[in-house]
């Protein structure tokens, strides 16, 4: 029972990791950020040149100054001039950071998270808007978020089947150096531990409620959640 559980949170952990990390990674990849050297940042603020419409709106809609959505326009417009990011151009930014593995699915479960107009492309404004989620949102925010990544058809509640879909492209995402290695059940085994801890009524599905309850009482997650509150 125990190993259960700490299959369960490393799963979860990894999770909610790889959604952060990824995130920031294709923000490098954009040439957006640089958790490294921030000493550039005002000096490529005065080489802005354009600046997207409602500005003020942005910023009274997110949690970033003025000058900050300045930089992340620069490095969104830069990097995709069309001022759309589609989602084949997305699983090829993922596709670079997982070379022993097939991000793919994993790629078109977190495109539709950030597409919540399901138009078939991100914009600028829907790009800020997740990353001030999973930057500066509250705790709750951030879970929400991540909530409805894993309600793949946005009923409103996880399933076992959303679920070991979401399990399986993570194993597909980490590729042959997933370790430990894993075995061909694992990702039923982890989906049973999940709904084990996740499913307080026993009814089959997940909630929003319970999903923000059980994460919230697990240390590891929060501990995650609280990793790149100040990237930028």
């Amino acid at each position: 029972m125990e190993s259960e559980e700490q299959s369960e949170n490393s799963l979860r952990t990894i999770a909610i990791i790889l959604l952060c990390c990824a995130v920031v990674k294709m923000l490098h990849l954009l040439g957006v950020i640089s958790v490294e050297d921030k000493a550039d940042d005002d000096l490529e603020i005065t080489m802005v040149c354009h600046r997207p419409e409602g500005l003020d709106q942005l910023e009274a809609l997110t949690n970033f100054s003025k000058k900050e959505l300045q930089v992340l326009y620069r490095g969104f417009k830069n990097e995709c001039p069309s001022g759309v990011v589609n989602e084949e151009t997305f699983k090829q930014i993922y596709a670079q950071f997982f070379p022993h593995g097939d991000a793919s699915t994993y790629a078109h479960y977190l495109f539709n998270a950030f597409d919540t107009a399901h138009s078939g492309s991100i914009k600028f404004e829907d790009f800020v808007t997740a990353l001030s989620i999973l930057l500066r949102g509250s705790i709750t925010e951030k879970l929400q978020w991540t909530f409805n990544l894993y309600d793949i058809n946005r009923d409103g509640y996880i399933n076992k089947e959303e679920m070991t879909d979401i399990v399986r492209a993570i194993y597909d995402m980490m590729g042959k150096y997933t370790y430990p290695v894993l075995k061909n059940d694992a990702p039923k085994q982890h989906v049973e531990a999940f709904f084990q801890k996740m499913d307080k009524n026993r009814d089959g599905v997940v909630t929003l409620d319970e999903f923000i309850y059980s994460c919230q009482e697990d240390e590891n997650i929060m501990r995650s959640l609280q990793l790149f509150e100040n990237v930028i």
